[in-house]
Parts: structure tokens; C-alpha cells; sequence
């Protein structure tokens, strides 16, 4: 089996060229974010992923995590590798410096959180949900609240969770049954929710859950529903841990993966009522937790990146490792490797990792423009693109990581099918992106809905306009010029889709929704072929300038690669956009159940 080790080197080209950490540097709020700074915390988020943490990702697969006497017990070296985390300072890197953060870009912080995912998703899970939470606390919570739970939040001795969905509100939280009653400075909460991420456990001193509830005389739907802060042990005034909070694990889900994550049935005031405390206004919960969820989103489709990143190492170590047969232009047995059928299943799996990589920074690096510039309109823009670019991050990385985990299984052969080798793990822990933090349905209507049809395609236009100039620079370049007309084409074809969207949808109140998915991976496909040729070009200018690093070469060579191999599906995902929803809405509840009468 595989040990991990951090791609460190692509990592710090694409911040360098893609998430433009150099110009994110010079801004005022980022002036730490220094090269010798961000390679620095590179190497060592590295070093402490690869030695500290990965080791335990097998154990803890194997382990899993079980509820003795209402607590969580929780794999063998878990605590450990949180308390290294926590002790070095790494849940801090993008906070407030005022509340002990240190104040560097959100981008940076994604690639070393992108390091804890593939060392091991399930244990990775807990920092990236406390993170969450700060970031929703942050946000919208009163000064009290801070100064009492940002601190230890942030330096990771208090970790947090967020609870939204119920046993009878999935994705529609407008039927949450959750209640809050007020009492004096605080409110008595009560309800119980389901899929809580590390709701429990014994690695930090005190669990921070983010709850939402109605109040009494709330209306119905969304607009009745409030964000509480509920923490699992009440903090004193002189900020001590106080007494047990009237918060409970019900029970533990038994999964498909991530089996080493506690994902918790979670009781709250089953007794006197838990004590929460109100963030936000009342009644605006939802708004609050979004601003958890849209960031959120971005690192769940980070996770399909590091779980990609994770198996394609693994695959590439069995590949070279197993011998069998005699590949053409080789006389003697060699390593399976050479054989082009599993070339081509390894070269799919790089290109896909780290066009989604790349995808996953740009957005993040917009999100820090949004946060930092100067010049208020063009943080709006950045915001926006950082907007447009979530949902494709989200939906089009997770899906591209089932297919990636899955060819790692297969580039095993047999013995990726065994347990042992470990390729299965990931496979099997990959199958939750598409489904948490809004199914990847829900991403490709946000795509079409809210980030296409309302704005009437205008950020879809912008962001088509930065491919059209990528394609202008490419085509100066003997190299990419060809890469550059399969990008064309490609784009043409996007940009006729989206006028199909926006003309059909007004006419047919089915369209949008049946062609949804295949949009949003028509758009990540065309977007993963845009980043991996300005990856490619930058590559290009770099040779050009004197460096003779194998990476620059290989990282021209992933994105033709990607073009040949793996662009050419936007023509499948456009034709069946082309077919909108007839077929589809063809199909009556009796048609569909007609086979068993």
C-alpha cells in the first residue's frame, strides 16, 4: 500500500498561477502571504500530513468509530494527530488575527485542508466542519458570542458542528420541527437531527453545535426558521467549561465509507431543554448557515479533489510495481505501467485531479479578492465569480472523483477489489461528495436556477469570456494551438447551451430541472479544460524562461492530454441538454412502477 505524500509542487504552481496568490500578496490585508512564507506552510502542512496523519487512515477504516455509555469512542491515533493539528496552529491560517487566526488567504488554507483530506477524510472531516463553523459564527454572531467560542474555536481546542437536516427535512429544510423557547439571556432548544458530522467525540475539549430550530411563534417555511449556537458544555462567565449542556448522541450511522467519522443521530433538550443562544436575527437561520454551507460546498468539492489526488497515487505505486506481460516496444516483462490501456486509466485520473484542483483554488482565490480588494466593485465581481464557480467546484469535482476512485480500483485489477490494498477504501469513501451538503442535483440547480436563469446568463458570460482570452493566449502558442481549437469548440457549444437554457426554460417549466445535470457537467468539463491550459501555458512560460523541472513538461503534457482524452465529452453532455425534458417527463408514477404490476 501506497504511503501519501503531499503534491506540494502543484499545489504551490497552481496558487502561484491559477489562485493568484502573488497579486493576493500585494494586497494589504494578505502582505504575509509571502513565497518563502506559503512554501514554508506547504512543506511542513506536508510533512505533518503525510507522517502524522495518513498513517492513520487504514486504521481508522478498519476501527471505526462506536457509541459507549452516549460517547463516541474514536479510532486508535485519532486524538493524537488532532492534538498535532491543533498544537500547530493550522485551523487558524485564515481566521481574524483579533480572535487568534493569522490572517492569510482563504486559497492557502484550502490546499493545506486539501492535504487532511487525503491523508484521511474521515478524521479531515472534523477541522473542515469546525471551520464551517467559525466562519457562520463570524459572520453573523453577536461580539458576545465571539469573544466567548471564536478563540477556542479557532485554535482548535473547541471544534463545531452544523445541524440542519431531520429525520423528515432532507434538502427541504422549509419543514424543520426543531424548536427554541426563550428563556432570559438564552433558549431552550429542542429536536433531534441526523447526519452530524463528528457530532461527538473525545479529541477536543468542547463541541460547538451550530442548530437550526424555529422559535414558538414562528411562521411557517424558511422564513421561520433561526440559528443557535448550542455548545456541548456550557462556558462560565470567567470562560471555564461549566456543566453538561442538555445535548445527546442518539445513536451512530453505519456507512457505505468514511467509516472512521462519527456521523451522529444528535439529541438536543431531551431533558430541561438545551441551552442555545440566538445568532443572528430571528427568523434569518438559513441566510446565517449559508454562509457555513457556500464555503462548505467549496471544500466537499476539495475532498473529491484530495480523495482523487489519494487514489491516483496509490494506483500510480501498483502500476509501477506490478509486472505482467510484455508491453509493445518492450522486450522483457515490465511494470504494467507501460501498457497503454493503463497509462491511459492513470493519465485520466492525473488530468481530472488536477483540473479540478486548479477549478477548486480559482473559486477560493475569488473568494479572498471578494474579502481583501481595495476597490469595492471589483470585490463584487470576484464575489459573483466566486459564486458562479461553487456549484461546478461542488457537483462537477465529486463526480469526477467517483470515476477516479473507480479506475483506481481497476488499475489494481483483481486485488483492487480486496480490502487489503487499499483501493477500495476510497472508492467506497469518495460515494458521499456527491450526496452531502447539497446533492450534487441540488448543485446543478443552483447552476441553472440561481446562477444562470436569474442573472439571465451574465455570469456564465463573464466567466466565458476569461476562457475566450485563455483560448487567444493559447493559440499564440505553437504548442497549445491546437489545444486551443478543441477548446473553441467546445466553448461555442457551451455558449449555445446556455442560450437554449435561457430561451427554453421560459417556455417549458420542465426544462431547467431535467437538463440541469448534464449542464453542470458540460460547464465543469469545459472549465477543468480552461484551467488545465492556463496550468499548461504558465508551464510553457516558465520553460521558457530558463527552468528545466520534468513537472513544467508534465504539466503540458496533462493538459493535451485532456483535451484528446477527456474534453471531448462536453459533445455527449450538450446533446442531451440539446433533448430537454421530454423524454424524461414522458414517464408517468405508473409507468415507472408499470413492471411490477
Amino acid at each position: 500500500m501506497a504511503d501519501y505524500k503531499a503534491p506540494v509542487k502543484d499545489m504551490q504552481f497552481v496558487l502561484e498561477n491559477i489562485s493568484r496568490m502573488p497579486q493576493l500578496a500585494a494586497l494589504t490585508t494578505f502582505e504575509d502571504a509571502t513565497p518563502d512564507m506559503v512554501s514554508a506552510i506547504l512543506e511542513e502542512a506536508g510533512r505533518v500530513s503525510a507522517a502524522v496523519i495518513a498513517p492513520t487512515n487504514v486504521i481508522g477504516d478498519e476501527q471505526g468509530v462506536r457509541l459507549e455509555n452516549g460517547t463516541v469512542k474514536i479510532p486508535d491515533g485519532f486524538a493524537d494527530a488532532y492534538k498535532q493539528y491543533a498544537e500547530g496552529g493550522w485551523g487558524s491560517l485564515q481566521f481574524d488575527p483579533e480572535y487568534g487566526g493569522q490572517g492569510l488567504p482563504y486559497s492557502l488554507s484550502t490546499s493545506v485542508m486539501e492535504m487532511w483530506q487525503s491523508a484521511n477524510m474521515s478524521w479531515g472531516l472534523c477541522p473542515l466542519l469546525s471551520q464551517g463553523a467559525v466562519e457562520a459564527l463570524y459572520l453573523n454572531g453577536s461580539d458576545q458570542l465571539k469573544n466567548t467560542y471564536l478563540p477556542n474555536m479557532i485554535s482548535g481546542e473547541w471544534t463545531g458542528t452544523m445541524n440542519l437536516t431531520e429525520p423528515g427535512a432532507g434538502s427541504d429544510l422549509s419543514v424543520i420541527r426543531s424548536k427554541a423557547v426563550p428563556e432570559g439571556d438564552h433558549y431552550l432548544v429542542s429536536g433531534q437531527k441526523i447526519f452530524i458530522t463528528w457530532g461527538d467525540h473525545e479529541m477536543a475539549d468542547n463541541i460547538i453545535h451550530l442548530v437550526l430550530a424555529r422559535l414558538p411563534d414562528a411562521p411557517a417555511g424558511v422564513r421561520g426558521i433561526s440559528l443557535f449556537l448550542v455548545p456541548k458544555f456550557l462556558v462560565n462567565e470567567n470562560g471555564e467549561l461549566g456543566e453538561r449542556n442538555d445535548v445527546e448522541v442518539a445513536s451512530l450511522e453505519h456507512k457505505l465509507g468514511i467509516h472512521a467519522s462519527a456521523t451522529c443521530v444528535m439529541a438536543f433538550g431531551e431533558k430541561a431543554g438545551a441551552v442555545g443562544y440566538l445568532i443572528g436575527e430571528e427568523g434569518k437561520g438559513l441566510a446565517c448557515m449559508f454562509t457555513m454551507m457556500n464555503n462548505a460546498r467549496l471544500a466537499v468539492g476539495l475532498q473529491g479533489v484530495a480523495i482523487s489526488e489519494r487514489a491516483y497515487q496509490q494506483a500510480l505505486w501498483y502500476a509501477g510495481d506490478r509486472t505482467q506481460g510484455k508491453a509493445v516496444g518492450f522486450k522483457e516483462e515490465g511494470p504494467i505501467l507501460r501498457h497503454a490501456d493503463i497509462r491511459r486509466m492513470l493519465m485520466t485520473m492525473k488530468a481530472f485531479t488536477e483540473a479540478g484542483r486548479a477549478l477548486a483554488y480559482d473559486a477560493c482565490g475569488s473568494l479572498d479578492f471578494a474579502h481583501a480588494h481595495e476597490d469595492k466593485t471589483l470585490a463584487a465581481q470576484e464575489k459573483a465569480r466566486a459564486a458562479y464557480l461553487t456549484p461546478i467546484v461542488k457537483g462537477w469535482c465529486t463526480e469526477v472523483a467517483q470515476e477516479v476512485t473507480s479506475l483506481g480500483v481497476q488499475v489494481h485489477g483483481g486485488m483492487g477489489f480486496i480490502e487489503e490494498t487499499g483501493a477500495a477504501q476510497h472508492f467506497r469513501d469518495a460515494r458521499i461528495l456527491p450526496i452531502y451538503e447539497g446533492t450534487n442535483s441540488i448543485q446543478a440547480l443552483d447552476l441553472v436556477g440561481r446562477k444562470t436563469l436569474s442573472d439571465q446568463g451574465v455570469a456564465a458570460q463573464a466567466i466565458m469570456q476569461e476562457i475566450s482570452a485563455a483560448i487567444e493566449q493559447a493559440s499564440a502558442s505553437a504548442r497549445f494551438s491546437s489545444a486551443a481549437t478543441k477548446l473553441q469548440a467546445a466553448l461555442v457549444v457551451a455558449q449555445n447551451s446556455t442560450s437554449q437554457l435561457l430561451t427554453q426554460s421560459a417556455e417549458n417549466a420542465y426544462f431547467s430541472g431535467a437538463v440541469a445535470y448534464n449542464y453542470m457537467m458540460m460547464m465543469g468539463t469545459l472549465c477543468g479544460g480552461w484551467q488545465l491550459l492556463r496550468s499548461g501555458l504558465a508551464a510553457e512560460g516558465k520553460q521558457a524562461q530558463g527552468e528545466s523541472d520534468p513537472y513544467l513538461e508534465a504539466k503540458q503534457l496533462t493538459a493535451l492530454f485532456y483535451m484528446d482524452q477527456i474534453l471531448p465529452r462536453y459533445l455527449s453532455y450538450a446533446a442531451v441538454v440539446e433533448t430537454g425534458s421530454e423524454a424524461i417527463m414522458a414517464f408517468t408514477d405508473e409507468h415507472l412502477e408499470s413492471a411490477f404490476s
